[in-house]
């Protein structure tokens, strides 16, 4: 059974967090460009900041995804090597 967990988190649930890592970041680059291109435009600008709160909040949550995984692999002793 650990292996079969070691595995788990290995083969799918980190790359897939590091996939989603990479795309909040790529999302929160897309929000600051439309914040700074529509320096005239508030609805555009608003629109920006959206854009850049979603991201940092799926950061925030991926962050955690990763800590809890860590917390509970720890807890069994089940090596969580990458």
């Amino acid at each position: 059974m650990e292996t079969f967990v070691a595995n788990l988190n290995r083969e799918i649930l980190n790359p897939l967090i590091f996939l989603l890592f990479a795309l909040a970041a790529l999302y929160l680059v897309f929000g600051i460009f439309v914040f700074v291109a529509n320096a005239g435009n508030e609805e555009a600008r608003a629109q920006g900041k959206r854009h850049i709160m979603y991201s940092l909040v799926g950061l925030f949550i991926m962050f955690g995804a990763m800590a809890i995984i860590g917390l509970v692999l720890n807890t069994f002793g089940i090596s969580s090597s990458v």
